[in-house]
């Protein structure tokens, strides 16, 4: 073969390569969620490694358009249709208020869920092992978590009879958590007291409420808006000496007490490989609801002292990080 000849076979191959990777890199997916970029350390790392793991690597063979509300949930409708407009594969939502906007605003892109509510008693589905429509996910059972708060907080503090809770009224959560969370209260003899917030002003008001009423604890639900502003929550509990437990693990990372949830890496890990699924042709009707199985205790032993509770061994032998 002549050289030219050769030269002109490899510019072609070269070429035809640069068309075809060219063309893996359109596809694209949307991110849909209420929150923030960051608000969930790791998440984001985790969801592009769980696509990985499924075959598709960002850059490569996807791209990701990220859309966030910023906690503002009137704002997630216009988020989604940006994303459609984008001529996205599938749109990913990463909470239950993500996930009823972009139902609304299409009945034919592919959505892959992650939800704290119920998927069948919010209508994001009609069954959880065989979806309808165009979506299916995972169900990370965040409104049956109050139950085990309490016991935790009934363990950590035996004498404590006033609990207060704080929900966010516009999360489709709320109601379900706290008519569970109301149950359990009765079982365990204690006074549960509901304070709703979803402005910073609202945080200040309810911390200032609890002191009037002499609460014993607060527990928190897992809503992007109080995850969005832990810090914040964490240093109004520390200033009232209010001991709380919290629904993921970046409270106490923090400085908040303790936290009961999901492991945050392996979930949202599960989901990038739900979607990865979908991505490869899998259609969401045929793809069950999964549960979330995997839940973490983490134990902050310095604000504990800080409070002047000793946390009894018991409950240290179950933590799955104490933080000293």
């Amino acid at each position: 073969m002549k050289r030219r000849d050769f030269i002109t076979i490899l510019v072609g191959a070269t070429t035809w390569m640069s068309a075809a990777r060219a063309q893996e890199l359109r596809r694209t997916i949307g991110v849909l969620g209420s929150a923030s970029y960051g608000a969930f350390p790791g998440a984001e790392a985790a969801f592009i490694e769980g696509l990985k793991t499924a075959g598709f690597i960002e850059g490569r063979n996807i791209s990701i358009e990220w859309r966030w509300a910023e906690a503002q949930y009137n704002r997630l409708s216009l988020l989604a249709g940006e994303l459609l407009s984008r001529n996205v594969a599938a749109i990913v939502t990463w909470d239950a208020p993500a996930s009823l906007a972009a139902k609304a605003a299409t009945k034919t892109t592919p959505i892959v869920f992650l939800t704290g509510a119920d998927p069948v008693e919010i209508g994001l589905v009609q069954s959880f092992s065989r979806p309808s429509g165009n979506l299916t996910g995972i169900y990370n059972l965040t409104t049956g978590l109050g139950p085990k708060h309490l016991e935790l907080l009934h363990e950590l503090l035996p004498t404590a009879s006033t609990i207060v809770s704080f929900l966010n009224p516009t999360n489709p959560n709320a109601h379900a958590y706290a008519l569970r969370t109301q149950t359990a209260a009765d079982a365990l003899g204690l006074h549960l007291q509901v304070l709703t917030a979803n402005t910073d002003g609202d945080l200040e008001a309810a911390f200032a409420v609890m002191v009037r009423q002499r609460a014993d604890a607060l527990l928190v639900i897992a809503d992007p808006f109080f995850i969005a502003r832990r810090e914040q929550v964490v240093a109004l509990a520390a200033g009232h000496a209010m001991p709380a437990i919290y629904p993921v693990r970046f409270f106490p990372e923090c400085g908040g007490l303790m936290s009961y949830g999901a492991a945050v890496g392996s979930l949202y890990q599960h989901v990038g490989t739900y979607a990865g699924r979908i991505l490869k042709g899998a259609k969401p009707v045929d793809l069950p609801i999964e549960q979330n199985t995997e839940y973490e205790l983490v134990i902050n032993l310095k604000t504990a002292k800080a409070l002047n509770l000793t946390v009894p061994p018991t409950l240290l032998a179950r933590a799955d990080e104490v933080i000293e």
